[in-house]
């Protein structure tokens, strides 16, 4: 039974990978500000609880590799391994415009945490850090002729990980990820003069323009953190956590051409006419700010829990080849927790799934005008036990975000969305010397 949910559920991550190597990963006109639309670390798991992760350590029977706070792999008892996959599905809508309704997918993660000692434990694998995905228009009229400017972009920047969590003293635990971020982001600029195009006399209508603009970005990143537990009965504790970084300088590397083209009568792309403007191998640096994040989990082992996180991102300090973006300083509040009915039940399996809720709200670095960019989401998700060995565990982890991003107001984007992600988590003791008598 086990080989079978095994092999249903890796055949399912290839299927999603593969569906989503032709496509980008983003649908969202917000993602076109700095690096994309920012994807945090974390599993389905604390996801489902509104994404709190600050006091998260071992909620529940199983261990989690929690590699938003890496203080938290102090906890692992077993080796832990982590796949999943995620499934996005946006409507966006404009004032007096028809929506349009974009799905994407992908692999979303792969992750170790191997115990080192009774007290300490190791992490490594690969997550998403940021999508790019946009495709939008605007008209307007040049010399009595009208224009099409379109804009487009896609790609992501992923990041890799190696990290280490330990007990500074009974209930003080520390830990670090060291990352590399790299990825490719691609953009483009087009002027499309439609019907007859003429300006200061001169017939424009086979020329139009388009600038490629492709980003390779590769660069290393750290993150530390802390969590306090205090023990306030035999089965109850509060957990205090915060994690952050130090700020870190990536490189970048532009490839930039712009090209002419011509349309035929039926509006129909022709071939590139002739590049204008080429740049190879433009280098820059790209400064990424601090971030911080604190919170707690307060929870009865075994049973439930409930927790808070509070984040500040100062965005303000973005830039790129040392232009500041004009980004807005972003903050954060989630709330969520967890209830396990009775994790040592035998004749209920209901009892013995894991029952998640949440709620999040973000004020993005993204500010257009006198409009500050907001997001709102509910959050709810399932943990599923399946049949285990006598030293081997496994579960199903589901979770969906129902959201909205931006506004209607002053000719924007209302941004509706609906994220669903899944995971699988097996606990195993892979690395433990065994004895025969």
């Amino acid at each position: 039974m086990i080989k079978i949910f095994r092999n249903i559920f890796f055949i399912s991550l290839l299927a999603a990978s593969i569906s989503s190597s032709a496509q980008t990963t983003s649908s969202s006109p917000y993602s076109q500000f700095g690096l994309g639309d920012l994807k945090r670390s974390l599993l389905p798991q604390t996801r489902g609880m509104g994404g709190i992760s600050m006091g998260i350590r071992k909620p529940g029977v199983y261990d989690n590799i929690n590699m938003a706070n890496p203080a938290s792999y102090s906890t692992l008892a077993l080796t832990a391994f982590e796949v999943g996959a995620s499934m996005d599905l946006r409507s966006l809508s404009k004032a007096g415009v028809d929506g349009q309704s974009k799905f994407n997918s992908t692999l979303s993660h792969i992750n170790f945490g191997i115990p080192v000692s009774r007290s300490s434990a190791l992490s490594f694998g690969l997550v998403p850090y940021s999508d790019l995905g946009y495709q939008f228009k605007t008209s307007a009229v040049l010399d009595t002729n009208k224009v099409e400017y379109v804009y487009g972009g896609e790609g992501g920047v992923s990041k890799a990980y190696i990290g280490y969590g330990f007990k500074l003293a009974k209930n003080l635990s520390f830990g670090f990820n060291i990352g590399y971020l790299f990825g490719s982001l691609k953009e483009n600029r087009s002027i499309d003069f439609l019907n007859k195009a003429e300006i200061f006399g001169y017939d424009l209508s086979a020329f139009n323009s388009r600038t490629q603009y492709q980003r390779s970005v590769g660069g290393l990143s750290f993150d530390l953190g802390l969590q306090y537990e205090a023990i306030l009965s035999s089965n109850t504790k509060l957990i205090f956590g915060y994690a952050g970084n130090t700020g870190k300088s990536i490189n970048s590397r532009s490839d930039i051409l712009t090209t002419r083209y011509r349309r035929d009568a039926r509006g129909e792309e022709l071939a590139i006419s002739d590049s204008t403007y080429f740049l190879k191998g433009g280098k820059s640096k790209i400064n990424i700010p601090v971030t911080h994040t604190a919170g707690f989990a307060f929870e009865k082992a075994n049973s439930w829990l409930i927790g808070a996180d509070f984040s500040y991102g100062k965005w303000s300090d973005y830039s790129e080849g040392g232009i500041n973006d004009g980004l807005n300083d972003s903050y954060g509040l989630a709330l969520g927790g967890q209830l396990t009915p009775d994790g040592t039940s035998v004749s209920n399996y209901w009892k013995l799934v894991d029952y998640r809720l949440g709620m999040k709200y973000d004020r993005t670095f993204i500010r257009i005008g006198d409009n500050d960019i907001k997001q709102y989401a509910l959050t709810f998700g399932l943990g599923f036990p399946l049949p285990s060995s006598r030293s081997s565990f496994y579960r199903i982890n589901l979770s969906t975000e129902v959201g909205q991003r931006g506004t209607q107001k002053d000719n924007l984007i209302r941004d509706n969305y609906v994220n669903v992600h899944l995971g699988f988590t097996l606990n195993d003791k892979w690395f433990q010397k065994t004895y025969i008598e």
